[in-house]
C-alpha cells in the first residue's frame, strides 16, 4: 500500500483552538491553557513551527486565523497579517483567513502558492468548510458528507504534487461533529478523528496507535529536528 489509516480520539475538550495547540505542541488543553475558544493570546509552547525555524528550516501556513493568533502575533490583524512575510516570525510564510466560508478551493490554492513560491520544509494546510457545514446543517446530513466528499476531491488534485516534491503527508481533523450541530462533549462522533499518513518515511505499520499529542513530535522526526515532544515511531520507517 501506499498509505496507512489510523483512528485516534482527540483530547478534551474537543474545540478548535484548544485542539490546534495540541496538535502543533503535543500540550494537552489543561497543560496549555488554551482550553476553550475564546482564549485569545500567543501559545507560550513550542510549536513545530518553533523547532523547524529554529533549526533553520522553513515554515508556512494557509491556516485560519486563530494558528496566526497562536504562533505569530495576537490579536490578528486582517490588513497586517493575512499575507505574512517574516523570517523572524515562527510561521515565516502565512496566508490567513478569518472567515468560517472562506472556499476550501481557494485555501488549497493559497496553500499550493504558498509551497511553489518558498518551498517550505513544513506546511500546514488548515481548511474549515467541513466544520462550517457541520455547525450549519448537523453530523448526519447530506450537506456534512458532501463538504467532505468536496475538500477529499481537491486534495486529490495536490496529494501527487506533493509526494513528487518530497513531501511527507499527514491528513487528520482536531475534533468531529454531533447532531445538535456542535463539537465539546464525549461523543465518539465529536471524538474520534482520522490519521491519514502518505509518504516513503511511513512503516503503513497497521498495528500503530498514534495519540494526537504525538503528531508534534512526529513531525519534527519527519523533519529532522531536535524536539522534546512525543513521537509514535510505530508509524515511521
Amino acid at each position: 500500500g501506499r498509505a496507512a489509516l489510523y483512528k485516534m480520539e482527540c483530547e478534551l475538550p474537543a474545540l478548535s483552538r484548544p485542539l490546534y495547540e495540541c496538535i502543533m505542541t503535543g500540550v494537552v488543553p489543561i497543560d496549555s491553557g488554551i482550553v476553550h475558544n475564546n482564549v485569545s493570546r500567543l501559545s507560550n509552547q513550542r510549536s513545530i513551527f518553533h523547532y523547524a525555524r529554529d533549526a533553520g528550516l522553513s515554515t508556512a501556513a494557509a491556516a485560519y486565523h486563530w494558528v496566526s493568533e497562536l504562533y505569530n502575533r495576537t490579536p490578528f490583524d486582517p490588513a497586517r497579517d493575512r499575507h505574512t512575510e517574516a523570517a523572524d516570525l515562527p510561521i515565516q510564510h502565512g496566508l490567513f483567513y478569518w472567515a468560517d466560508h472562506y472556499p476550501d478551493s481557494h485555501l488549497f490554492a493559497d496553500a499550493e502558492s504558498l509551497r511553489l513560491s518558498h518551498a517550505p520544509n513544513f506546511l500546514l494546510i488548515h481548511p474549515m468548510n467541513i466544520d462550517d457545514a457541520g455547525h450549519k446543517h448537523g453530523l448526519d446530513t447530506a450537506q456534512y458528507r458532501n463538504s467532505a466528499r468536496s475538500a477529499d476531491i481537491i486534495l486529490a488534485d495536490y496529494l501527487q504534487r506533493w509526494l513528487d516534491a518530497g513531501y511527507q503527508v499527514l491528513v487528520t481533523a482536531d475534533h468531529g461533529m454531533n447532531n445538535d450541530r456542535s463539537h465539546n462533549g464525549l461523543l465518539p462522533e465529536e471524538r474520534e478523528v482520522p490519521l491519514f499518513v502518505i509518504g516513503d518515511a511511513f512503516s503503513l505499520n497497521v498495528d500503530a496507535a498514534p495519540r494526537q499529542t504525538d503528531l508534534c513530535g512526529t513531525v519534527c522526526e519527519l523533519l529532522g529536528v531536535p524536539h522534546d515532544k512525543a513521537v509514535c515511531r510505530e508509524i515511521l520507517n
